[in-house]
């Protein structure tokens, strides 16, 4: 199996009050070998996990992924310019890093998966933040870096003459432990301000109940909510269940919105199914979502639903299909990480934070020092 987990991601009332108190900024730098139709390099950044910049091999230019992304060139006429000439650069890094790999590891040819993710994160409440360093091949993990002792961690024997080297860097390590503590952060902030009506904003999913056959688990799929980060569960007589139920990843829909499903595994009788609810909570909403066990209403391929009903299970079930092979394709692993969220409506601040600059003078956005596995 050549990935584990892989992902390449990434209106209706805006409710700009409530706020997640942890935000995140990642990067997904992805090198590929002979996967038909996927680019040979992309990099994809996120900001509290909505894609907002985006450049890959075939089309050779960074561009915002978000329309208030283009607020960026007021503090920074030539970000642009920049992450376009810094990704040419990182492409063909990573494109010897990746054969770089594969002689560690004895291959030729075949296909081939080179990741780096790293970002950060930041509490807007205590102010603390935290930055992550990590490396896969081939969808396991290579080597990573803990940003707090500023050591390299190899996973295998492979990734051993990496560590070697790279922990007596000091410069490397310099630049690192500056980069998680001040650039990263600042940058951060700076994303949230500009995005903050768009990220800060609330929406409820649609929550159905499917079922593929009669014997089929019963899924409960909750599809169109924002934020990402949600709770749905199955309960019985009020208390949820941990056993007998089968959680799904949360996955991006094309609107920006995210999607959910948790399959119930038992099945209850027609008395006991009144027992038995689906629960959707969403960050910074109180009131949950509350979806009954009820046969009547669980769309299915082998009853005879009307057309609008078909058309229904047509659309999701085509929807779960686009974004499973989209996964499969792309590499672009999702640690999707429950966080608890905060009220805070002042963000005038962060637009005060200026990007560190170069030995240029120019302003820095993702990590400019690209590792080579030398």
């Amino acid at each position: 199996m050549i990935v584990k987990s892989l992902l390449f991601l990434v209106l209706s009332e805006l409710i700009p009050d409530v706020t997640p108190a942890i935000h995140t900024l990642k990067y997904f730098r992805t090198a590929s070998t002979n996967i038909a139709s996927l680019p040979a390099y992309i990099e994809v950044g996120y900001v509290d996990e909505v894609e907002f910049i985006h450049y890959d091999s075939d089309g050779k230019k960074a561009e915002a992924k978000q329309d208030w992304m283009e607020r960026i060139i007021v503090d920074d006429p030539d970000y642009w310019e920049m992450e376009t000439q810094r990704n040419s650069v990182n492409e063909h890094v990573f494109r010897t890093n990746i054969k770089t790999a594969q002689e560690r590891f004895n291959q030729t040819g075949g296909v081939h998966i080179l990741q780096w993710m790293f970002g950060c994160e930041w509490n807007d409440e205590t102010d603390e933040t935290e930055g992550w360093n990590q490396h896969s091949y081939d969808g396991e993990d290579f080597i990573s870096l803990d940003t707090k002792t500023m050591t390299y961690v190899a996973a295998n024997a492979q990734a051993f003459i990496t560590k070697l080297k790279w922990d007596r860097d000091q410069t490397r390590k310099d630049y690192r432990k500056h980069y998680y503590t001040d650039i990263c952060p600042a940058l951060l902030k700076k994303l949230v301000n500009y995005g903050h009506k768009a990220l800060m904003r609330t929406e409820l999913p649609k929550v159905s109940l499917l079922q593929k056959t009669p014997s089929s688990p019963v899924a409960c799929h909750a599809s169109g909510f924002y934020p990402y980060t949600a709770d749905l569960f199955w309960r019985k007589d009020g208390e949820q269940l941990h056993e007998d139920v089968d959680y799904g990843q949360t996955l991006p829909n094309h609107d920006g919105t995210f999607q959910m499903t948790v399959d119930l595994k038992v099945t209850p009788t027609a008395e006991e199914e009144g027992r038995y609810e689906c629960v959707f909570g969403l960050a910074g909403v109180e009131d949950e979502i509350i979806t009954k066990l009820d046969r009547r209403n669980i769309l299915s391929n082998t009853r005879n639903e009307d057309d609008e009903t078909k058309k229904k299970i047509i659309t999701v079930v085509s929807s779960l299909v686009v974004v499973a092979l989209v996964v499969l394709l792309v590499a672009i692993v999702i640690v999707i990480v429950r966080r608890r969220n905060g009220n805070r409506d002042d963000y005038t601040a962060a637009s005060k934070v200026k990007f560190s600059k170069n030995a240029n003078g120019k302003s820095t956005g993702p990590e400019d020092n690209v590792p080579v596995l030398d």
